[in-house]
């Protein structure tokens, strides 16, 4: 086994039961698999974030990072269709990205308090 050094804890296994599956399934549909790094990760993070209103724990960003990784590459083509799952909640692996994503504020469960927390927020839905 090889033990895994990264962000994405969920993913690092160092002798995964079903690696060889995995791999059997992409090279038996044609399809593809690239590694990424931890930058690469958080970038993706960042990206479903800002774009999608999505914050994905770093499996998640595994997912975006190799996408795109791919897609860079060639390996993917522009006219192509593509389906990845984010299934994970960013609040899970918040330790991974906090150095990037600013600050955090912990509020209580109610539209006022939000409202308390991000004033400028609610002047521009006015």
């Amino acid at each position: 086994p090889v033990k895994p050094d990264t962000i994405a804890k969920s993913l690092a296994i160092g002798n995964p039961a079903d690696g060889y599956f995995a791999i059997d399934a992409v090279r038996n549909t044609g399809g593809a698999m690239a590694a990424v790094t931890d930058d690469e990760i958080v970038d993706a993070i960042r990206l479903l974030a800002r774009t999608e209103g999505i914050f994905a724990e770093t499996a998640g960003g595994v997912t975006v990072a190799t996408l795109s990784r791919l897609a860079a590459s060639g390996v993917i083509r522009p006219d192509e269709r593509v389906v990845i799952y984010i299934t994970g909640h960013g609040l899970k692996t918040l330790e991974a990205v906090s150095p990037v994503v600013g600050p955090t504020a912990t509020i209580r469960p109610n539209i006022e308090a939000f409202h308390d927390a991000f004033p400028a927020l609610e002047e521009s839905s006015k």
